[in-house]
């Protein structure tokens, strides 16, 4: 490992101290960086994304993509725990918390608007994170690339309606243009970019695009670097303003992770698979697709509403997670009798 992925977790903790301590000093500049969004999507945050992504696409081999319904476990693993399993879960542990255990120090109207919140975050699986937690617990690139696809499709179809049945409402509206323009920043237009790369490398030698991919990966840590030093000086003045509000609702968000992650991880050994797809398909259901949920609950429940502050804890609780749950996967070493499905 270099010297930027072995240090990784000083970087991201570096970065969220720099991100905070710029959004309270500058947050102008920071206000400024916000409105460069397009639906709900901020542009400079997809291309910092864009820019962890690009390398593990450049990865992928499409003549193995087509072998993945031969061995679709994994897949099928990925698709009970992120559509019967996380929504469910993420609803019965936000209740509990913010209705029950904390109502002493919450107002019953504002715990409500959390818990709705908490719920568009468990209904919203992750598109874009998922291929940068994959690449440090080096995941297969092709396998990844077919589960955030699948998913991608069925969240088109499912979201509104689990969203609905879970908040009691009828008329969820969901901002199909967020969902497009994610899609499309972060998977096809990298997807396409690193197909185009890989061709032009293999023309040279298969060793290039080895090469290539290594040069890349400081840079695709510098991404994520920049990325969670926006975020948080978006979030500053917030983190500042309401830190019991934040840490309440971080609760339930961190306990349904760490849950999420250990029953994928339950699965992903009954079913024996190898640890370059297990690993993938217990982060992918772990983390969120945090664009979507603070846009669905923007446009329910008003910019500033309890609903819309839970979804950006979200944001804030889910890189220090995911960086714990990749160190916990990276120090998994498969038994032989784990290596032999898939």
């Amino acid at each position: 490992m270099g010297l930027f992925e072995r240090y990784l977790s000083l970087w991201v903790a570096a970065g969220i101290a720099l991100g905070v301590a710029s959004g309270l000093a500058v947050p102008a500049l920071f206000h400024w960086v916000a409105t460069l969004e397009l639906a709900h999507v901020n542009l400079v945050v997809a291309v910092y994304i864009w820019l962890m992504i690009y390398p593990m696409m450049i990865q992928v081999d499409w003549s193995a993509v087509r072998g993945v319904g031969r061995r679709p476990q994994g897949l099928l693993l990925t698709l009970v725990v992120n559509w019967l399993v996380k929504p469910f879960t993420m609803a019965a542990l936000a209740v509990w918390f913010l209705q029950v255990l904390f109502a002493p120090w919450i107002e019953p109207a504002v715990a409500r608007e959390y818990v709705a919140g908490l719920i568009l975050l468990g209904v919203a699986p992750c598109t874009a994170m998922v291929f940068v937690w994959s690449q440090l617990v080096k995941g297969d690139a092709n396998y990844t690339l077919v589960q955030v696809s699948v998913n991608d499709l069925v969240m088109v179809f499912a979201y509104a309606p689990i969203a609905a049945l879970l908040l009691g409402m009828t008329d969820i509206a969901v901002p199909w243009q967020t969902l497009l323009l994610s899609t499309v920043l972060y998977v096809v237009l990298p997807l396409l970019a690193g197909m185009f790369t890989r061709h032009l490398l293999r023309r040279r030698s298969d060793a290039a695009v080895g090469g290539f991919v290594a040069a890349l990966k400081p840079w695709s840590v510098a991404g994520l670097i920049a990325t969670v030093v926006l975020l948080f000086g978006f979030q500053a003045e917030k983190i500042v303003a309401q830190p019991l509000a934040i840490g309440l609702i971080a609760v339930p968000l961190v306990l349904q992770c760490y849950g999420v992650f250990l029953l994928t991880w339950w699965g992903a050994r009954r079913l024996r698979l190898r640890h370059e797809i297990a690993g993938p398909a217990c982060l992918i259901g772990t983390s969120n697709f945090f664009e979507l949920a603070v846009a669905v609950a923007v446009s329910l429940f008003g910019l500033n509403s309890g609903a819309a502050l839970a979804t950006v804890v979200g944001v804030l609780v889910e890189v220090p997670v995911m960086l714990s749950l990749v160190a916990l996967i990276n120090t998994w070493t498969p038994s032989p009798t784990t290596t032999q499905g898939a």
